[in-house]
């Protein structure tokens, strides 16, 4: 009963796959057509049952060549440059489909006593001459867009310029085209700083905030310099203004609060209300433990400042000298340390308080120091601040 089952699951999962590829060449999907029957003849082209993937792997072929062949008659007539790029791809697409059926040839048509017909051509003439005429049209045209003073379209030769050396590489000086492309289509910003505040800003935090080499944010087309470099001509400015800057004063804050506990501090006689001391049934005294209160006096002590930096950031484009977009950035850090020191019995305490025992007062950061680790912070939501918007739209 398995085998019966098993056998007509399979003759159902065939007979589905022959209808599929014959929906398919019935619907124009000639290609896919034949890339179901191939899939399926692979296995075993001989195989009876596989007999209408090759009627049908036949006629898709047919199909699919008389379209081709079609469609490359119009675009001669049309002689429009930009279809050169879809008459190679269908000249390639000609010799890729031959190249698929070839191993499996000869295929067998067992009803009609004879072999499948596929009238292959030798395309390689058609495809040589189709790629250097698209790679003639694509140089000519990155070099026209190239003239350009949009880097759009500078971006735009860069992408046909990229294309065309991968269908034909190192055609003519198309390697020394790309990097010239790139170049000229790339947007150079210049990061700067600007101090509005009456602090002075740690030297070491102005080098770190235009490390650019840390944020990693340069991309294909955009790159950061924190200092002008000699020959670039930066396209936009991206200036960080530091507007206010605020350090609290040193701040020990003292607390004081006393615990108290019970606890067990050996064992005594058991007496009953009238003094006596209780014994169990074999005559002995019940000892049961003996439990008192302790205190401790504990002194709790914060060390605490903090600092604040509040700064903008403006996009501005050099071309124009107009600003485009401002973004506010704010950065806070805080200093916090905590001690604590008891007089009384230490058995009173919890648990939580024994590590601040451990601890000692540390002298407070310098005020730089406080900026600077404000700064630190900056440094990382202006990486993200850049990353969420893009200096051009």
């Amino acid at each position: 009963m398995k085998k019966i089952s098993f056998i007509f699951v399979f003759l159902l999962m065939a007979s589905c796959g022959v209808k599929q590829t014959q929906n398919l060449l019935s619907s124009g999907n000639y290609d896919e057509a034949i890339t179901n029957a191939i899939s399926n003849l692979r296995s075993n082209k001989d195989k009876k049952g596989n007999q209408d993937y090759v009627y049908l792997l036949e006629e898709a072929f047919a199909k699919a060549k008389e379209r081709d062949l079609n469609t490359l008659n119009l675009l001669g007539k049309d002689k429009n440059p930009a279809n050169l790029e879809k008459n190679y791809n269908i000249y390639l697409q000609l010799n890729d489909r031959q190249e698929k059926i070839k191993p499996l040839l000869p295929l067998k048509l067992l009803k009609d006593n004879r072999n499948a017909q596929f009238p292959f051509e030798n395309y390689n003439s058609q495809i040589v001459d189709s790629k250097n005429a698209l790679s003639n049209y694509l140089l000519l045209n990155a070099k026209s867009l190239m003239l350009s003073s949009d880097k759009i379209n500078i971006r735009k030769a860069y992408d046909d310029l990229m294309y065309l050396n991968q269908i034909n590489p190192n055609y003519k000086n198309v390697l020394k085209l790309i990097d010239e492309a790139h170049y000229k289509g790339t947007d150079y910003v210049s990061v700067y700083t600007k101090n509005e505040t009456n602090m002075v800003i740690p030297t070491r935090l102005l080098n770190d905030l235009l490390d650019f080499n840390t944020y990693e944010l340069n991309n294909k087309w955009t790159v950061y310099h924190g200092s002008k470099q000699k020959g670039v001509n930066y396209d936009y400015g991206m200036m960080v203004s530091f507007r206010e800057i605020n350090v609290s004063p040193e701040q020990i804050k003292e607390k004081e609060f006393v615990k108290e506990r019970q606890i067990k501090d050996g064992q005594k006689k058991l007496l009953d209300a009238n003094g006596k001391e209780v014994v169990d049934n074999s005559g002995k005294v019940v000892m049961v433990d003996n439990l008192r209160n302790v205190t401790v006096r504990i002194y709790e002590f914060k060390q605490f400042k903090t600092s604040q930096i509040g700064a903008k950031v403006d996009y501005i484009d050099f071309r124009s000298n107009q600003l485009i977009q401002t973004f506010p950035l704010t950065s806070e850090f805080v200093f916090e340390n905590g001690y604590a020191t008891y007089d009384g019995d230490k058995r009173a305490l919890d648990d939580i308080y024994r590590p601040f025992f451990d601890k000692k007062a540390v002298p407070f950061p310098s005020n730089e120091q406080m900026i600077y680790n404000t700064g630190e912070n900056l440094k990382t939501k202006l990486k993200d601040l850049i990353g969420k918007n893009s200096i051009r739209n």
